[in-house]
């Protein structure tokens, strides 16, 4: 039977951190004087209090490293646990109408998905519209640590391969967690303070440009208006595109070349791959737009090049309603967004190293078929890939296209036509944020949506941002068995 106690302290003093963090809303809304400052003070005072309560209560089991079974579940529980405290100003605050739509906004900033319930932004308090930006910040962060420490550890779609070349630490896994995230942190931070001060040099207030900041860094889409970006253009896309492609890098590099390997990021194949693809993809849809819409040439690659990074990064701003763009745009920003950015960033979807590794494994098993008695291994990064990884990345392909399918057929069955359903199911499960059509397009929200198909989004939030497996393992009996 698995100790749940060592994963519940945790849980604890991460809730206790979140209540913390409301603090910071409630001083903005003072200075706003809107009067829903009681609303953080009440929602922090509740969620330090659990928080406080759950790791005191636990404390007496915490030892130095967790089990597997206790990993998995510490996976997963953050990501259930957290939203559910996350979405307690919204309801006290009264922007959402049901504790359903609370939820699914609190989940959908933290696993930085993008997604929004809300409308009239800009009527907002102050103090929410930076909650929303705090939520997708924190779950940005979070995110990396994961996939930097668990998902090596749990050998979750082929993020193993990823184990040797991220901290070369000696100890179990809360160790390895606590020195990496404060690796990261500092480089997290100062990407989101230079994207912020650049946003302000373009003309942006302060109080935008450091929302927004927050969330481009996080690759998150939250903004503070219901246009998205699209209420700001010119010089602010060309920063939010830059800083979207520099949050879709692996992480570890930047922490790499600040310890002084000056160029490991220019030499890191899936980072080439990504920029590779970016470029390509931004000039297929700005020869489109010149040629189809017609746009002015600066202007198609401005909204060619945000829009582009913006859904492959799985940002989920949109500066234009890309609907209108005629059906092959349509087509290919829906591929687009299951690429996903590099392993180890805030990006989410498929990840561009799955793509490489699935792509060197055909060339192999065809070469096999050429020469059946050559000997070929699938090789990354110069380095031969052993089985297990390709199992894995194999693995990952079938369960996501399997559940793409179940969530669109389920989406369906609560009355949502077919491309709602369709791009809901892989809006939410590549945390993408936007998906197409009227109803949940750029050009709208997922308010329409009923409780049912909010709820099935929120458990697709969860597994995308999770890597899919991670949240399987749960539902077998061997897991809890074990």
């Amino acid at each position: 039977m698995i100790d749940i106690r060592p994963v519940a302290y945790v849980i604890g003093l991460l809730l206790a951190c979140l209540g913390g963090t409301m603090i910071i809303p409630l001083i903005v809304d003072l200075a706003e004087q809107r009067g829903q400052w009681h609303v953080f003070l009440e929602s922090a005072a509740i969620t330090i209090l659990a928080g406080t309560l759950i790791a005191t209560a636990c404390a007496n089991a915490v030892k130095k490293g967790l089990t597997l079974q206790q990993t998995f579940l510490l996976t997963t529980m953050v990501w259930v646990a957290l939203p559910l405290f996350g979405a307690i100003p919204f309801m006290l605050a009264g922007t959402t109408s049901s504790f359903t739509d609370a939820y699914f906004e609190a989940m959908s900033g933290l696993t930085t998905t993008g997604s929004t319930v809300l409308s009239d932004l800009e009527t907002l308090p102050k103090g929410i519209l930076l909650w929303r930006g705090i939520l997708q910040w924190l779950g940005g962060i979070g995110i990396i640590v994961v996939a930097m420490v668990f998902l090596p550890e749990l050998r979750v779609g082929g993020m193993q391969i990823f184990r040797s070349e991220a901290f070369d630490t000696m100890g179990k896994i809360l160790p390895r967690a606590t020195q990496i995230s404060s690796s990261i942190s500092s480089i997290y931070v100062f990407l989101t303070l230079v994207c912020a001060i650049c946003y302000m040099l373009t003309g942006m207030g302060a109080f935008d440009a450091t929302v927004h900041a927050m969330t481009t860094v996080a690759t998150g889409g939250f903004a503070n208006y219901d246009a998205s970006f699209g209420a700001f253009s010119g010089p602010a896309e060309y920063v939010a595109a830059v800083f979207m492609i520099l949050a879709a890098l692996p992480f570890v590099r930047y922490v790499q070349m600040v310890g002084g390997a000056r160029w490991v990021l220019f030499r890191d194949s899936q980072v080439l791959v990504f920029v590779v693809m970016v470029s390509a993809l931004t000039l297929i849809t700005a020869l489109t737009l010149i040629n189809a819409v017609p746009a002015p040439a600066e202007q198609a690659f401005r909204q060619a090049l945000f829009n582009i990074t913006s859904i492959i990064s799985g940002t989920g701003y949109a500066s234009a309603n890309y609907m209108l763009w005629g059906p092959f745009m349509v087509a290919m920003f829906f591929f687009v967004g299951l690429i996903g950015g590099c392993a180890g960033s805030t990006a989410c979807s498929v990840k561009v190293f799955r793509y490489q590794l699935l792509f060197a494994s055909i060339a192999v098993q065809l070469r096999r078929i050429r020469a059946p008695h050559g000997v070929f291994s699938v090789r990354y990064q110069g380095k031969p890939v052993g089985p297990d990884v390709i199992g894995s990345v194999m693995s990952f392909f079938v369960f996501f296209v399997v559940s793409l399918g179940v969530f669109a057929v389920a989406l369906s069955l609560t009355g949502e036509d077919f491309i709602t359903s369709l791009s809901g199911a892989a809006a939410a499960l590549g945390n993408i944020g936007p998906g197409l059509g009227d109803k949940i397009g750029p050009a709208g929200n997922f308010a329409t949506l009923g409780d049912t198909a909010k709820w099935i989004l929120i458990f697709a939030m969860v597994l995308g941002r999770l890597e899919l497996l991670v949240v399987f393992a749960l539902f077998t009996l061997r897991f809890w068995r074990a």
